[in-house]
């Protein structure tokens, strides 16, 4: 994967151009995966398999790529411990968690809405 490096050129920034390091930032932590993942840590430090646990109907593949692709953006921090079998844990970095309060907000937004949605839905099989 070819990732855009940062120029400070406001094309960077600009979720509208195709070539944006935004978007693709966007595109990486926009998905069902990297949201639940990031709702899960939350405030505390987790394994992986207390993740997985905690992200119910993710697999261990999409999982482990999920979690890399948000440490590499610096939303994840691994650490790895050194014991037999080494004990590996996931938590939010700031950035994630400044990213945790936006994810909250739309999980707030879902529960709200969640009727109309439903209801809406009803209406356009009809």
């Amino acid at each position: 994967m070819v990732t855009k490096q940062f120029t400070g050129a406001p094309e960077d920034a600009d979720l509208r151009r195709a070539d944006s390091l935004a978007r693709e930032i966007f595109s990486d932590v926009a998905n069902k995966w990297a949201l639940l993942i990031i709702e899960a840590l939350g405030e505390r430090t987790l394994r992986f398999s207390e993740v997985r646990d905690e992200v119910e109907g993710i697999s261990h593949k999409m999982l482990t790529q999920n979690l890399r692709m948000l440490e590499r953006n610096g939303l994840v921090e691994r650490t790895v411990h050194p014991t037999v079998p080494p004990r590996v844990e996931y938590t939010l970095t700031e950035p994630g968690r400044a990213l945790r309060a936006t994810v909250d907000a739309i999980c707030g937004w879902t529960h709200h809405y969640l009727g109309d949605i439903e209801a809406a839905r009803h209406r356009f099989q009809a």
